[in-house]
């Protein structure tokens, strides 16, 4: 009887250690799987889908299948606006976005859209790759985001359904569409435009049926949106430059523990991959449009636009970031 309980007793405890890995190891698996979302507005085909879907895939091979990235675009998850709410809420985990709506949680970001600032997307990202860049990321780690990367949203253009622009005078009067920019609203209506701020994924239908003449945008926004069918006329300004700020939520960052590293690194060569697919997409984009009959290409008097345009400057310097405003400036001489 002692006998069998002893057996009995050892058998149990031999049981439990033997379980004990198994217990261990699922728990290990339970905390480390982790899905997160990534949200962005642009469509099919555009650079930022593309580099968003091989984000996806480099966090999926980096951390061995132990994070899975879920990327909804073209708005499904809502504006860029309302990624940011749902990022900062914990309710999205990543967003592409933009610039524009970014500008109305850090007012400073606006400045990297200064008139004429950068001649190219790769000039603008030297300068976010140094005291800038550092600077924008302590500001956003300030209102609960990670920056991952930094995207480029392109050197943009004006279209618009009237006239052939070549020249500022030839803007007065237009109704230009711009995303919710505080830089692109003073822009257009230094050069005597009227702005309306229209989200992109209303933005076709807008420019279809009249509400507004004309919208600025990199050409590979145009092209994938076909912005073009309903804006025959598309003016060569290069009026500025956005970024497209890569942002992860502080909280979906606490999530992933020894697999965070792992996934910045896919951000960042996500962000290379995307950054040359925008310069080629905008080549390529332009040829296309050249060759395209139906389409109306100009050349501008950009040394006019910029002149036009000169006060700009010089009202962003007085706002409570002003000095930031003149770093940036001095950084895109450097």
């Amino acid at each position: 009887m002692t006998f069998l309980m002893k057996r009995r007793a050892f058998l149990a405890a031999g049981g439990s250690v033997l379980a004990a890995p198994a217990i261990l190891s699922f728990g290990r698996e339970a905390r480390a799987a982790v899905t997160l979302t990534l949200g962005h507005g642009a469509a099919p085909g555009n650079p930022r889908t593309v580099a968003a879907d091989k984000f996806a895939e480099l966090v999926k091979a980096k951390t061995e299948g132990r994070v899975t990235i879920n990327v909804a675009g073209s708005e499904t998850l809502g504006s860029d606006a309302a990624m940011l709410t749902s990022l900062r809420t914990g309710a999205l985990d990543i967003t592409a976005n933009s610039q524009g709506p970014v500008s109305a949680l850090i007012p400073e970001i606006a400045a990297l859209g200064l008139p004429f600032l950068f001649e190219t997307a790769e000039q603008a990202i030297k300068v976010l790759q140094g005291d800038v860049g550092k600077a924008l990321a302590e500001r956003f780690d300030a209102v609960g985001l990670v920056t991952l990367d930094w995207w480029d949203n392109g050197i943009r253009h004006l279209s618009n359904s009237k006239l052939a622009v070549k020249t500022p005078d030839d803007v007065k009067g237009l109704k230009i569409r711009t995303p919710a920019d505080p830089m692109t609203i003073d822009i257009f209506e230094a050069l005597g435009a009227s702005t309306e701020q229209i989200a992109f994924g209303e933005l076709y239908i807008a420019l279809q049926q009249g509400v507004v003449d004309g919208q600025e945008n990199p050409l590979a926004n145009i092209e994938s949106s076909k912005l073009y069918e309903v804006n025959k006329y598309i003016s060569l300004t290069a009026h500025k430059w956005e970024s497209t700020p890569f942002l992860m939520s502080k909280m979906s960052e606490a999530r992933l523990g020894d697999d965070l590293e792992a996934v910045k690194a896919a951000a960042l060569e996500a962000g290379t991959l995307q950054r040359d697919l925008s310069a080629q997409k905008a080549t390529e984009t332009l040829e296309a449009f050249k060759a395209n009959t139906a389409i109306e290409i100009s050349e501008v008097d950009r040394a006019a636009f910029a002149a036009a345009t000169t006060s700009v400057l010089e009202t962003w310097k007085q706002k409570p970031f002003g000095e930031f405003v003149a770093q940036i400036a001095a950084a895109a001489k450097g």
